[in-house]
């Protein structure tokens, strides 16, 4: 087994400007979250507006688009820079998602005309094309900047940025529309009191539930501003030298970008391949409990809006994020010599069995039905973490990062698109179809885990 320790220290000049360099762009990236899944807060304010159905309909065709952007984007950030693409994915999303504030200024005025599920997916996969960028860019940029030993600390970090991007979508935004209510049916905090004075709300005879997607567009325009003055593909950009991070691409520092040999790895290294099968269910797993556990909360439990599980679905998620993402990297670096296939492992074995036991809850309480889905996405946003945020990283090498994960997390979201599409028929019929459902995808991701159990990345040429 490899030893966990890494090989050199860092200054701490250096750990300062690393720090300086991702925590900015860790938090674009949560912040693309909150202007991604806003589309679920959103579906539940606008209620019979946006059926079911044509929610599964969006969002479906939305993570399609995002899965075969990655085809695109991945090897395209490989190219041209980890800087450049999350600076685009930063400025698209913005103003894709100051559109669907558009729309929904239109719908909820009830001046439209024309077919809303159709004009959302052609909008809402516009902005999953250019949040595509995001995972890519934030893989790519630090994989210059951190070394093989260290990144399953990392993909803790990842795991808990994950975690942040989810609190903000989920209790930002629900926080948003109940502050813009026309008739406030809950407390509202100082923040909430103080947005709808802004925003003179006062004697508002509508909603308007349009602001949950003009205020995250707002946030990710400042950060595109941030960093496009901070962030640094590469220590040498930043007055540091560059360093050998023991990846996939070590002793290829020099090597010219070719697309076509970067492919073949990337198509042909079993162990990512393997991983992205993975991922696929990661997808399913996923956004199966955290997209549809806050619909099934409002209509099958009835939960009032107050009820804590409705109003902290984001901090319940961000919490078991930052659990599972600290403890995934932490396991991974420290007690399984950087491997990342045991945590993988371990955490979709605790996946299976909690999905078998949510079947047996549905009508139990919704506090245990709570706390089960708070662990499943405990155990599904660590495996995240670990393989799309570090495992692309060591596999595909600083040089093809970005394909990597490309790849990887464009499964992740074609299983995204599969449950969506699925689930929004499945829950139409009936509610207790969504457990079983989940769970063959439980244990194949569980069996192709085992599979990578000892895979540990080796150099393709080492330094003489």
């Amino acid at each position: 087994m490899p030893k966990s320790s890494v090989p050199f220290e860092h200054s701490p000049a250096f750990r300062l400007r690393r720090f300086i360099n991702w925590f900015p762009m860790g938090l674009t990236y949560a912040f693309l979250y909150m202007g991604r899944y806003n589309l679920t807060v959103a579906k539940n304010a606008l209620g019979e507006l946006m059926t079911k159905e044509q929610f599964g309909i969006i969002f479906g065709a939305g993570t399609i688009i995002y899965a075969i952007s990655f085809l695109i984007n991945g090897p395209l950030t490989d190219r041209i820079g980890g800087k450049r693409a999350i600076l685009a994915s930063a400025i698209g999303a913005a103003a894709m998602n100051v559109l669907m504030g558009v729309l929904t200024y239109f719908l909820l005025l009830e001046k439209l005309t024309i077919n809303t599920a159709l004009i959302f997916s052609v909008i809402y996969s516009a902005n999953m094309y250019f949040q595509s960028f995001g995972a890519v860019a934030i893989v790519k940029v630090n994989a210059s900047w951190f070394h093989v030993r260290e990144r399953g600390t990392f993909g803790g970090i990842f795991g808990v940025l994950i975690s942040l991007g989810l609190y903000f979508a989920f209790d930002w935004g629900y926080a948003i529309v109940q502050a813009t209510k026309a008739q406030v049916d809950t407390h509202l905090n100082f923040v909430q009191i103080l947005l709808r004075r802004t925003l003179g709300m006062e004697g508002s005879a509508i909603d308007q539930t349009w602001w949950v997607f003009f205020i995250p567009a707002a946030i990710l325009a400042a950060f595109f501003l941030l960093e496009l003055f901070l962030l640094r593909d590469r220590p040498s950009q930043a007055g540091f030298k560059d360093f050998d991070t023991a990846d996939a691409s070590s002793g290829e520092e020099d090597k010219p970008f070719h697309l076509g040999e970067i492919l073949k790895r990337i198509l042909t290294d079993k162990v990512i391949i393997t991983i992205a099968s993975i991922e696929f269910c990661t997808g399913v797993l996923r956004n199966g409990i955290m997209h549809w556990y806050p619909i099934f909360a409002k209509e099958y439990l009835r939960l009032p809006s107050e009820h804590f599980l409705r109003e902290n679905w984001g901090l319940i998620l961000m919490l078991a994020g930052v659990c599972g993402g600290l403890l995934a990297g932490i396991l991974s670096d420290k007690v399984f010599g950087s491997r990342r296939g045991p945590v993988a492992a371990l955490l979709y074995g605790l996946m299976l069995s909690l999905t078998i036991v949510m079947g047996f809850v549905l009508d139990v309480n919704p506090f245990v039905l709570g706390t089960i889905v708070g662990l499943m996405s405990l155990c599904v946003i660590g495996t995240h973490g670990m393989l799309s945020g570090t495992s692309t990283m060591d596999f595909g090498g600083r040089r093809a990062a970005a394909t990597a994960v490309g790849l990887i997390d464009g499964c992740v979201y074609l299983g995204t698109g599969v449950q969506s599409l699925c689930l929004g028929f499945l829950t139409t019929q009936n509610w207790n179809y969504w457990p079983p459902f989940l769970v063959p995808f439980a244990i194949f991701g569980l069996v192709q885990a085992i599979r990578i159990w000892h895979a540990y990345p080796q150099a393709r040429h080492k330094k003489q």
